[in-house]
C-alpha cells in the first residue's frame, strides 16, 4: 500500500512538474531610458529680505514696509498675485555677547514664477529697488514639462524594445508582447546655474549686460521591462 501510494506520489509529482515547465513563456529582462533636452522658458526666483534692530514692532514694520513696495512692484510689471507667495516669514530675538545687549531680527523669504525670462534683468533690479537683498535660488522649468515628460517616457519604451531585439534576433526569435513594466525614473531634473546676483547688480547701475545663463534641462526617464518571446 504504501509503494503504491510512493509511485502515486511521484508520477503526481513528474506531472506537475511538466505542466510548469510547459507553462512557462520564454522571456528577455532589459531597461530601457529616454533623455529629452529642453531649453527652459519660466524660472522660479526665491528671494528674500532682513533687518534687525532694537524693538521688534520697528524691525517688522520695516520688512512690512518692504514686502509692500515689493508686491505694487511686481504688479506694476505685470506679475500675476498667482505667480508670487511668501515663502517663510520669521521674527526673533538674539543676544549680542559683545555688545551686551538684545537686538530683533525680521526675516522673510518670497518666490516669484517668472514666466518671461526677459523680463529677469528689469524684475531683479527692481525688487533690488524694493528692498530685496538676497537671491536664494533661480529654478528653471518648462510650461511644456508634461509633454516632454511624456516624451521622454516613450524613448525609454522604444529603448527597452530596440535592446530586445537586438539581444534575441542573433537567436532567430522575435520580440514578443510585454509582460511587465517597472517605471524607474526619479523626479530629480538637473537644473541649469545662474549667475549675478543683488549686489553685483546694483553696483553695475543701469549697465546692459547679461546675468542669467538659462542652459538646457535634461529629463530622463528610466524603464524595466520583461518581454515574451515567440
Amino acid at each position: 500500500m504504501k509503494r503504491t501510494f510512493l509511485i502515486i506520489a511521484v508520477i503526481f509529482a513528474i506531472a506537475v512538474q511538466a505542466q510548469e515547465q510547459k507553462s512557462q513563456v520564454p522571456q528577455i529582462s532589459v531597461t530601457g531610458e529616454g533623455k529629452v533636452k529642453i531649453v527652459p522658458d519660466q524660472a522660479i526666483i526665491s528671494v528674500g529680505f532682513q533687518n534687525s534692530g532694537k524693538d521688534a514692532k520697528e524691525v517688522k514694520t520695516l520688512n512690512d514696509e518692504v514686502v509692500d513696495k515689493v508686491i505694487k512692484f511686481l504688479k506694476k510689471s505685470g506679475i500675476p498675485a498667482t505667480d508670487y507667495k511668501t515663502n517663510n516669514v520669521s521674527l526673533y530675538k538674539s543676544y549680542d555677547y559683545e555688545k551686551k545687549k538684545y537686538n530683533f531680527q525680521a526675516n522673510q523669504t518670497l518666490s516669484i514664477t517668472l514666466k518671461d525670462l526677459s523680463k529677469y534683468d528689469v524684475i531683479m533690479m527692481g525688487l533690488n529697488d524694493a528692498g530685496v537683498n538676497s537671491i536664494n535660488g533661480v529654478e528653471f522649468k518648462s510650461s511644456k514639462m508634461d509633454d516632454y515628460e511624456r516624451e521622454a517616457r516613450k524613448k525609454a519604451m522604444q529603448n527597452a524594445k530596440q535592446k530586445a531585439q537586438d539581444y534575441v534576433s542573433v537567436l532567430g526569435q522575435k520580440v514578443g508582447k510585454a509582460l511587465l513594466i517597472t517605471d524607474n525614473s526619479q523626479s530629480y531634473i538637473p537644473q541649469p546655474m545662474y549667475k549675478g546676483g543683488m549686489m553685483a547688480m546694483a553696483a553695475d547701475g543701469g549697465a546692459q549686460r547679461e546675468t542669467l545663463a538659462v542652459g538646457e534641462l535634461e529629463i530622463n526617464t528610466n524603464v524595466s521591462v520583461t518581454f515574451a518571446l515567440e
